[in-house]
């Protein structure tokens, strides 16, 4: 286990200085006494008790893209707008105790409300100046026994070492030795920091958040054991109807879902784009309006079985899941082009329509069979990925076998009894 604190040295990384990310190598799968689910609940359960940690729980990778996105490590960022710390803190901790109660929150973490020593110091203008001392110089000063004053830089080879001077540890940590600090001031005079400034403990917020100019309390929650966005909608409901937020303040929520949303927006315009697409097609092929309704009839079948698996495996609708009912359109097409068209061949051979359906659902069984079984077994391996990137790869194979299986039974058995009921009759099929 690795721990890396604060920011990298470019400065490009999100986290803040109080922040730790851990690095949990794990031993080989074989190993294991369970799954990946149960030694994250089991890590959970060992730093429960760790006083002054807040844990969560996420991979490297996802964890940078969700900071770069959303500027926030968690599943569901809510991000509170307004100007008093105090009433953010308030409001705050009224979402976080909302979200922790909602079905699914495994961690839900706020900053908003923690606190730190500060060593306030106040400057007595007035007795400043009776020493003659300027208040910038008293600023400059006391600033450089804290944080540091630079002073120049050491060249040794290519590398560039600056030289900063500051106090020594002892006067950063102890409020006595820092009041009896002895500053020399332009009219000759040695004054103590005490004789010209008020020096007092006091608390104060961890960090002050800023976005699009206007103040913000962060409230991270992450979801497990259930869609989240069914999650965040009920997480909505609960805030909108409990929390009452004052004048000039305002909630947004953000985060993982966020992606999610996009893609189901963009996928909401492209699944009709490509039914449109797909009928227009078979309408410039087949020539037939009736032909190419009964082949989109395969669709619902298609969607149909894909629904019902997610449901009896337990998956949710995600993004690789719409994906995969795409990829399920193109086969319960092909499949229902593949029985229509040689049903239209019998018909203009001169086949009466209950020879042809006969005939034809004989002679394309093995075609059909053939072109779902295929890919249904070529996705198999899917089903059991474990390794990364299987979140992605279990979703839509779920989808397209369980597709396959309805729109396949259905093809094979109502496909013909609708061509026979509505098909064409044999001079609609010479005419094209």
């Amino acid at each position: 286990m690795i721990a890396r604190v604060g920011s990298d040295e470019i400065g490009l990384d999100p986290m803040s200085p109080n922040e730790t990310d851990s690095f949990v190598r794990l031993k080989p799968r074989s190993e294991w006494r369970g799954d990946k689910d149960l030694i994250v609940e089991d890590m959970r359960k060992a730093m429960a008790g760790l006083p002054g940690i807040e844990p969560s729980f996420t991979q490297p990778i996802e964890m940078r893209v969700s900071e770069m996105l959303t500027g926030a490590r968690g599943d569901l960022a809510v991000k509170i707008f307004g100007p008093d710390l105090a009433m953010l803190g308030e409001l705050a901790d009224q979402v976080q105790q909302i979200l922790s109660n909602v079905d699914g929150a495994s961690e839900v973490l706020t900053v908003a409300n923690d606190r730190v020593d500060y060593l306030q110091l106040d400057i007595d203008r007035a007795a400043a100046g009776r020493f003659g001392m300027p208040v910038d110089r008293i600023q400059d000063a006391l600033r450089a026994q804290v944080e540091g004053a630079h002073v120049g830089i050491v060249a040794d080879g290519q590398k560039r070492v600056p030289i900063v001077i500051r106090g020594d540890e002892a006067l950063r940590t102890d409020p006595a030795r820092f009041a009896d600090l002895q500053l020399h001031t332009p009219t000759g005079i040695i004054a103590r920091v005490s004789d010209m400034a008020r020096i007092e403990r006091t608390e104060g917020p961890v960090k002050l958040d800023h976005e699009n100019g206007s103040r913000f309390a962060l409230v991270q929650a992450f979801v497990s054991g259930r869609d989240l966005v069914g999650y965040v909608d009920e997480a909505k409901a609960e805030v909108g109807a409990k929390v009452k937020l004052p004048a000039g303040y305002s909630i947004v929520w953000g985060g993982q879902f966020e992606n999610q949303q996009r893609a189901s927006a963009r996928l909401a315009v492209v699944i009709p784009i490509a039914l449109l697409l797909i009928f227009f097609v078979l309408l410039a092929t087949l020539r037939s309006m009736r032909a190419s309704v009964l082949i989109l009839v395969n669709i619902p079948f298609a969607m149909v079985g894909g629904i019902v698996s997610l449901w009896a495996s337990g998956e949710y609708l995600s993004v690789p899941a719409s994906v995969g009912f795409i990829a399920l359109l193109g086969i319960a097409v092909l499949n229902g082009l593949v029985m229509v068209t040689y049903f239209r061949q019998l018909r203009a051979d001169g086949r009466s329509m209950a020879e042809t359906v006969r005939i034809g659902a004989e002679r394309r069984l093995r075609p059909v069979l053939m072109t779902a079984s295929i890919t249904a077994f070529g996705l198999v391996p899917l089903l059991f990925a474990t390794g990364p990137g299987s979140e992605i790869q279990r979703p839509l194979a779920i989808v397209v076998i369980g597709g396959l299986i309805t729109s396949t039974l259905l093809t094979l058995i109502l496909l013909p009894i609708l061509f026979e009921r509505f098909g064409e009759s044999a001079g609609e099929t010479d005419n094209g």
